[in-house]
């Protein structure tokens, strides 16, 4: 999806941004459809670079893409593992079979999707032999501390690069009755921050708008754990309210956290904006000996409408230094020494 519509989310996030609000719903969205925050944040990135998007409208996508994220655990939790095989079949015959570039990249999509159920299954078998495993049970107790299983979920993803992956191993644990409620929503707020060691690590040598943006998400996931850190034992009572499927419990507790947050912090958009221009203000640019793209960004190669985007303001910045050149060079010749 993010190739086949990558110009389409560019061109709705763009549209969507004018208001806090309306930058929440572009944020989801957008998530949603591509199942990734990170590459929604990459996508925030260039427009701030760009000048499309300001850094507090940013925070309102980020916001919007923390909820977005949860729709995969919603989809996890639902009980269509059986079909899962025959939704790697479909994606395999689009994949193999069809010539057209985009029904090949759905396929992927397809098939990539029955992949994960079809894992789930695997995982849930696997784990049946450790309900009588001692030290696997004592481990899985340890995570009802939740400043230790926040830890441990943070550490995962970090690793791992993806709080999908984190929360569906939370999900498969769950479902097999090997982690209490509140020790995988410990795992699961510990997911939150864990999913921004990427957002970190793809700001690395980057301008300051893309370090601003990773810091906003770094900064957005951190308080809001913190916040319900003390409330784990209330949000797992509310869930539990709502159903008696432990997955579904897990997913929902995972979007109630995500949606409360962007509620709460709705209305402090221009507070984190703030917080981080002042934390990491602008330095004049150096100029070295030898001139480097500034805004080329071999990540977004496989997504060829963003990565065209960034080729544009590469020339806009090559023009603007052509032009300086240009009008500084008659007075050189005309007055200048040899």
């Amino acid at each position: 999806l993010k190739t086949v519509a990558g110009d389409g989310m560019r061109k709705l996030l763009a549209r969507l941004t004018t208001n806090r609000f309306k930058a929440v719903l572009a944020g989801g969205f957008t998530t949603a459809v591509i199942q990734s925050s990170s590459v929604t944040t990459v996508l925030t990135v260039g427009f701030v670079s760009a000048g499309l998007i300001s850094l507090q409208q940013s925070v309102g996508i980020i916001m919007g893409a923390e909820i977005g994220t949860t729709i995969t655990a919603q989809i996890i939790a639902f009980k269509i593992t059986k079909f899962a095989l025959a939704i790697v079949a479909v994606g395999f015959v689009l994949k193999f079979f069809f010539k057209s570039e985009k029904v090949r990249q759905y396929g992927v999509m397809i098939l990539g999707f029955g992949l994960v159920f079809f894992g789930m299954t695997l995982m849930k078998q696997a784990m049946g032999p450790l309900k009588e495993y001692d030290p696997f049970l004592g481990l899985m107790e340890g995570m009802d501390n939740p400043l230790l299983g926040i830890l441990t979920g943070a550490l995962f993803t970090g690793l791992v690069q993806s709080s999908s992956a984190t929360t569906g191993v939370v999900i498969a644990l769950g479902a097999s009755g090997l982690v209490s409620l509140e020790g995988a929503i410990a795992l699961v707020f510990g997911a939150n921050i864990g999913t921004c060691v990427t957002a970190l690590l793809a700001s690395i040598g980057k301008q300051r708008e893309a370090v601003r943006t990773a810091l906003v998400h770094v900064t957005f996931n951190t308080m809001g754990v913190l916040l319900w850190f003390a409330f784990i034992p209330l949000l797992a009572d509310t869930v539990r309210g709502l159903t008696d499927d432990p997955a579904r419990q897990i997913a929902n507790a995972h979007t109630a956290f995500n949606v409360a947050n962007t509620l709460l912090f709705i209305g402090f958009t221009g507070v984190f904006a703030s917080f981080v221009t002042w934390v990491l203000p602008i330095k004049p640019e150096v100029i070295p000996g030898r001139l480097r793209p500034k805004f080329l960004d071999d990540n977004l190669l496989e997504t060829p409408a963003l990565a065209l985007d960034r080729v544009e303001m590469e020339l806009g910045r090559l023009g603007k230094r052509v032009r300086n050149l240009v009008s500084r060079a008659p007075s050189a010749i005309m007055t200048g020494t040899e």
